[in-house]
Parts: structure tokens; C-alpha cells; sequence
């Protein structure tokens, strides 16, 4: 990959843990609304059935058939009324709360910052997420990737979500790139691998938990530090 340039990372999963973070933020959230009595259940029966309303939600969100604003507090109140609980007031407090307490955590995946650390002298470095705008920059000052990015592009800012082509567009405009120097490593397949082939961009999977997909269209990795071997 000697003709890259231009590194962009998608954020969530990729660098910065959402898994951990949103599980301390839930756990939070459960206790201080006394879900338990509330629900009859435990924080971790609560979490896993959030956790599966949650990615149905952000596929909707991706796809354009919901808004961010009944993303944020539509997905804790189905997951109140699975337990039992129709409680539209209590789903909009706690979405706002999560809102704003996850972005300042501050785990990250492992590898994160020595791969960063190895990449920043002979490349420029970016981030491209669908994630919502203003927590975007929160996540990164909070847990010290900031200054390692140029820019960081999101489908608000940008006016459309990966894996549509006017977002990596957009990207190319704004960084300076190319599609011939450009590279995408991210954890969701269809959005950010498929989203930056389609735009003629090479692309890394981040996935861990999958077996190795062999593909000459893209390169697959279980750890940031096999970035260090091919970059």
C-alpha cells in the first residue's frame, strides 16, 4: 500500500470502545432509575435486550427510515416496554443522560494509540463516522485521540452516512485526497468496506470475531497492530 496517504478510521468499535463504554454508561442508568425494581430484571438482561433494539434502530437510522431524534429516545423506550414498562418520559430522560455521559468515556480498543503513534509521521489521518456530531468530538478530547486526526468527517456533516459514496466525496474535498491514495479501516462491512470499494478507496475490516475473509478486494484484521504490517 505504498501510494496511501490518506488513513481514515471509522470511529465507534474501531477505536474508540463502544461496547465497554456504553455498558459502564448503562449500567449507570439502570441503577440510578432503579430499573430493577422497576422491571423486575437485572442490569445485564436489560443491557442485552437494549443492545439488539439498539443495532435495529442505527440499521434503520443508516438506512434513513428513522430520525436521529426518536433514534435517541425510541430505542430505551422499546426497550422499557419489552419489560413491561410504557414509559415515553423515562425513555427520553435516560436517552438524553446517555447521551451525554457515554461520548466522556474513555476505553478504547487495545492497540489504539501505539498504532496511532506509528501512523501519524507518514500519514494523515482522519476520521469518518455516522455517529451523531456533536458527541464525536466529546469522544475523541475525552479519550486523548484527537490529536492525532486532521479531520473528522460525519455523516451530519457530510449530509449522508457511509456506505453512501457522497460521504467518502465529501471526504476526498475536504482532506485533500484521493481515491487512489485513500484508505477506510472500519468494523462494519457494508459501510465501511463496501461503502469506500465502491468508492474506488482500499479498504481494511476490523472485525476480531470473524474468521479471516480472504478477498483481494479488501484486507481483513483481528487487531489494530496488524495495521503496523501493512502499513
Amino acid at each position: 500500500m505504498k501510494q496511501i496517504k490518506h488513513v481514515f478510521f471509522d470511529l465507534d468499535r474501531t477505536l474508540w470502545d463502544f461496547e465497554s463504554n456504553s455498558e459502564a454508561t448503562l449500567k449507570e442508568l439502570f441503577s440510578e432509575f432503579k430499573l430493577s425494581d422497576k422491571l423486575g430484571v437485572s442490569d445485564n438482561s436489560f443491557i442485552h435486550e437494549y443492545k439488539r433494539i439498539n443495532e435495529i434502530f442505527w440499521e434503520d437510522y443508516r438506512n434513513g427510515t428513522i430520525e436521529k431524534h426518536y433514534l435517541r429516545y425510541g430505542r430505551f423506550e422499546t426497550a422499557l416496554k419489552y419489560f413491561g414498562r410504557d414509559d415515553k418520559q423515562m425513555a427520553a430522560e435516560i436517552g438524553e443522560l446517555y447521551i451525554s455521559r457515554s461520548p466522556r468515556k474513555t476505553g478504547l480498543i487495545d492497540g489504539s494509540i501505539e498504532v496511532l503513534e506509528y501512523l501519524k509521521p507518514n500519514y494523515q489521518l482522519h476520521i469518518i463516522t455516522n455517529g451523531f456530531e456533536e458527541v464525536q468530538h466529546i469522544k475523541m478530547e475525552s479519550s486523548g485521540l484527537s490529536p492525532y486526526f486532521q479531520h473528522i468527517i460525519t455523516s451530519e456533516s457530510a449530509g449522508a452516512k457511509k456506505p453512501s459514496r457522497i460521504i467518502f466525496d465529501h471526504a476526498e474535498g475536504l482532506t485533500g485526497a484521493v481515491s487512489a491514495n485513500s484508505l477506510m479501516i472500519g468494523d462494519h462491512f457494508e459501510a465501511d468496506v463496501i461503502g469506500a470499494m465502491e468508492s474506488n478507496w482500499k479498504a481494511v475490516f476490523f472485525e476480531p470475531e470473524k474468521p479471516k475473509m480472504e478477498d483481494d478486494r479488501f484486507i481483513h484484521i483481528h487487531h489494530l497492530r496488524e495495521l503496523m504490517e501493512i502499513l
